[in-house]
């Protein structure tokens, strides 16, 4: 598993672009993980600016 180092977002080692933000800088060291099942309707996801359901880490290096 890698994160995005742009939107956060956590992707199998495996993808080339990340499809929520279509940007290819990733990072193996992420800690902490959110799931955002309904962003529309989620205080988390507002506080973490996330906009589409999906797996998110807290802290990208």
């Amino acid at each position: 598993m890698k994160a995005c180092k742009d939107c956060n977002r956590i992707l199998s080692s495996k993808a080339e672009i990340c499809p929520n933000c279509k940007t290819s800088h990733f990072s193996d060291e992420w800690h902490g993980l959110v799931i955002i099942i309904n962003p529309q309707k989620s205080v988390i996801a507002k506080e973490l600016m996330i906009n589409a359901p999906g797996k998110y880490a807290l802290k990208v290096r």
